[in-house]
């Protein structure tokens, strides 16, 4: 539909806490004729997943934790519930999920599956995510969880029901979209 993409340039609009820039590019259109467009495009890397999950006790570990964009777009308590994840902060995929698990919920996990990868906003955000499941046992809790003090993150572990998990999507109690997809892998995929 498109061909001969070029950029013709880039403007940082912003690099705070991530870089938004503003591009202009033009390509070829089908029937040959050429078109300049310019959209912002924000830049925050990439990042990684993971849904935890206990086969004996047909259980997952979720994490919740205020995030301030749904608060201003709506959500009154600002908190949302998701699984675990971190931008890579230039490790690969696994090693990245590894880290953040044990940062975030405490498990110390060393067998990851990664499932798929994705896109999230691809109409606006550069980011890839990379989806992961592992299992996990008691055994394996080596900290409270939590998050990274120097972070502030403040998340708070759950430990639910996998069927209860998906009522939860249901119900509206799970907006989260990396959530809502890990947990319907394994319920497609009858990992649980």
């Amino acid at each position: 539909m498109i061909d001969n993409i070029q950029i013709l340039d880039t403007q940082v609009l912003s690099d705070n806490w991530y870089v938004l820039r503003k591009i202009t590019y033009e390509y070829t259109k089908k029937n040959g004729s050429k078109l300049t467009q310019s959209r912002e495009v924000y830049d925050r890397g990439n990042g990684a997943t993971i849904l935890l999950y206990n086969k004996a006790q047909r259980t997952i570990i979720l994490t919740r934790q205020f995030r301030l964009p749904t608060f201003v777009n709506g959500n009154e308590s600002g908190m949302l519930i998701e699984a675990c994840a971190g931008l890579l902060d230039k490790d690969n995929p696994e090693d990245c999920i590894r880290r953040e698990t044990e940062e975030e919920t405490g498990y110390k996990v060393t067998d990851v599956r990664k499932v798929f990868e994705a896109y999230m906003s691809p109409g606006s955000v550069t980011e890839i995510l990379y989806f992961f499941i592992a299992e996990y046992t008691k055994e394996m809790k080596v900290s409270e969880g939590g998050g990274v003090e120097h972070e502030e993150e403040n998340i708070e572990v759950l430990e639910i029901d996998i069927n209860e998990g998906m009522k939860m999507i249901e119900r509206g109690d799970i907006k989260d979209a990396k959530t809502i997809m890990l947990l319907q892998y394994v319920k497609l995929n009858n990992v649980l």
